[in-house]
């Protein structure tokens, strides 16, 4: 990937979970600027499910921004796999939703997904819970 790259960390939470679910996350444009989301959901899901939501979220705006280079962090080693392999274990309860993010990622030209240790994706992780990110 190139200069043209955009960097995104991405997190989603439930509480308690199963529960409210709320997702976050923070895009670096290939400018440096940073573009920042936290939202709570309406509906009532796991862990697995908010950071799903919060990939396809991600997804969604970054192809209005017209983004073609993605570089996508998760600290969610289940969603690493169902978007990094060609052919992730099923899980039944949450196959729509993984599909529906696998479709999104086959829009971009290069797309990696990287799964990354959740020290490293605290400002994700803040958003995600509904706070404000100390020091970003």
């Amino acid at each position: 990937m190139d200069s043209q790259q955009w960097t995104v960390y991405i997190d989603g939470s439930a509480f308690p979970n199963p529960g409210r679910m709320q997702i976050g996350g923070i895009a670096y444009a290939p400018d440096g600027s940073a573009h920042r989301f936290s939202q709570a959901l309406a509906a009532h899901g796991c862990n697995n499910e908010a950071e799903a939501l919060a990939a396809i979220h991600a997804l969604q705006w970054l192809q209005a921004q017209h983004a073609q280079q993605v570089l996508l962090h998760t600290d969610n080693s289940i969603l690493a796999e169902q978007l990094g392999r060609a052919q992730p274990k099923r899980i039944e309860r949450l196959a729509a939703v993984y599909a529906r993010a696998r479709t999104l990622l086959a829009q971009f030209d290069e797309v990696q997904v990287q799964w990354i240790p959740r020290h490293k994706n605290a400002t994700a992780d803040a958003l995600a819970r509904g706070a404000a990110p100390a020091g970003s």
